[in-house]
């Protein structure tokens, strides 16, 4: 008997990280996270985000419209504490895995459980993301839009002094997606997992 087995390639794990409430992104923020959600969705990528409101949220929707998977990490222990205290919605969540460790705790775990991270418009805890990104060395797509985000981070590259050839910018959705598919398919085979 010949026993044949079909290898799929390993879904990407995508975060999308942004603001919870987006009063100060801009009119289009809604409409460029669920896109960003979308894209994720259509090239058969994980969606995780922070399990909140605003533009994770929106990304969920959207790459739930897609079929997409969709996981959050929340900062609660439970899902009272998530919903009563923190005041966060479980919706569009395939899963929500209850951390207990708060805002900055959740953030470490968020970033190391995905291959790259999307950073849309955002406030102090998209750029504490980004701060834990950009030192695991991951793959940074970063959504450039009517926000100051895009800016907040460019300054801290040009002033870090320390390289990293990993961060790429895009206004559109789709075309940053791709290029952080490539930039992980590119940590896949350094790292021999391809």
């Amino acid at each position: 008997m010949i026993v044949m087995t079909i290898h799929k390639e390993t879904p990407v794990v995508l975060c999308v990280s942004g603001a919870a409430d987006i009063g100060h992104c801009g009119i289009d923020a809604r409409e460029k996270a669920i896109e960003l959600g979308r894209q994720i969705g259509k090239k058969g990528a994980v969606l995780v985000t922070g399990a909140t409101t605003g533009f994770p949220l929106w990304s969920a929707m959207g790459a739930k419209s897609e079929g997409g998977i969709s996981i959050g990490l929340s900062p609660a222990a439970n899902v009272k504490e998530h919903k009563d205290v923190y005041k966060l919605p479980p919706d569009y969540m395939d899963l929500v895995v209850y951390t207990g460790f708060g805002f900055p705790g959740r953030d470490l775990l968020l970033i190391r459980s995905c291959e790259a991270v999307i950073v849309g418009c955002g406030r102090i805890g998209t750029i504490h993301e980004f701060t834990i990104a950009f030192e695991d060395n991951k793959p940074i797509g970063v959504l450039q839009g009517d926000w100051a985000t895009d800016e907040v981070i460019q300054n801290i590259i040009a002033k870090g002094n320390r390289p990293n050839p990993k961060i790429v910018f895009d206004t559109d959705p789709a075309r940053l997606v791709e290029k952080v598919v490539e930039l992980v398919k590119i940590d896949r085979i350094e790292s021999g997992v391809l």
